[in-house]
């Protein structure tokens, strides 16, 4: 438990990952989490693939069933659909959220919830999705610094969704590039994250004139796998999930779960990539990423 002891701050929070990377999901230090957030993010377009999983009983009970180390929700989900599953699947309380209507260029996701809220719901921890590199950064680190300080008082571990966006993130290589994933992740750390959320790094040669130096040459150059390397050394002491994004082929998915875990990521939060599938079909796909996170 080399990462809890790493752990400052109260029992309470200690307790509370304890609880997420030990006693549910694959444990052994290791997570896979089932974000169902999309509702809100994406809207219903993405319950067309599988109509079972607009209602979000479908992921509860891939949740329980599948061994979840937790499931993620919106307040309003959480507190009309939680209660019959209190106790048998962690809740991640996502307590910031935005629609994709408007534009990314000044991305910002304001407080749908708050950690008091949390608490209220028996959630584990909280998840909050911080925009890098956006216009409106200023405005969410000062709402960040409110939620952490909240969260240390509450005794609530903080998962920070550390995302790139923004006009000048795509000036400069776009949110998925090595430059923009490593420096979210670097900032996560900086601002007092427990854990963070990542996206894979995506190797656009093409677009290597884009990004700020050194990386326009590193980009040239490097695998994926020592691209991931250089996610996770730089969260430092915090550990690292691994984000699903949309669906993929299956083959795919596992060769970049396998590359993840080897590079250092303690877990997935895939969503898409599970219930976008029947019933059956989500829970083998969980098994398999449960066997991935234990290989080592």
């Amino acid at each position: 438990m080399a990462f809890l002891d790493e752990i400052t701050g109260s029992t309470g929070k200690k307790t509370r990952l304890y609880r997420l990377l030990y006693l549910y999901g694959p444990g052994r230090g290791k997570a896979l989490f089932l974000p169902i957030d999309q509702g809100l993010e994406h809207g219903p377009r993405d319950f067309f693939a599988n109509p079972e999983s607009a209602d979000p009983e479908f992921q509860l009970k891939v949740a329980v069933e599948g061994g979840f180390s937790g499931i993620v929700f919106q307040p309003g989900l959480a507190m009309k659909y939680m209660r019959d599953y209190a106790g048998l699947v962690p809740l991640i309380l996502k307590i910031n959220g935005k629609t994709n209507v408007p534009s990314d260029e000044e991305a910002f996701s304001s407080l749908t919830a708050t950690v008091e809220d949390a608490v209220r719901l028996g959630a584990d921890a909280v998840g909050y999705t911080l925009y890098v590199g956006s216009p409106a950064q200023d405005r969410d680190f000062a709402q960040f610094r409110e939620v952490r300080r909240e969260a240390e008082r509450l005794g609530m571990p903080v998962i920070v969704w550390a995302y790139p966006r923004g006009r000048d993130i795509e000036a400069k290589g776009g949110k998925n590039s090595l430059y923009a994933v490593e420096y979210a992740a670097r900032v996560a750390l900086e601002l007092g994250a427990d854990m963070v959320k990542v996206n894979i790094p995506v190797l656009d040669r093409d677009r290597a004139h884009e990004l700020p130096q050194p990386y326009n040459e590193l980009v040239m150059e490097i695998s994926l796998e020592e691209a991931m390397k250089r996610v996770v050394g730089a969260a430092g002491k915090i550990p690292v999930i691994i984000a699903g994004g949309g669906k993929v082929d299956d083959d795919e998915l596992l060769r970049r779960a396998r590359i993840c875990v080897k590079a250092g990521a303690v877990g997935f939060i895939f969503g898409r990539n599970i219930w976008q599938r029947p019933f059956l079909e989500a829970l083998e796909m969980a098994q398999r990423l449960k066997e991935i996170l234990l290989e080592d």
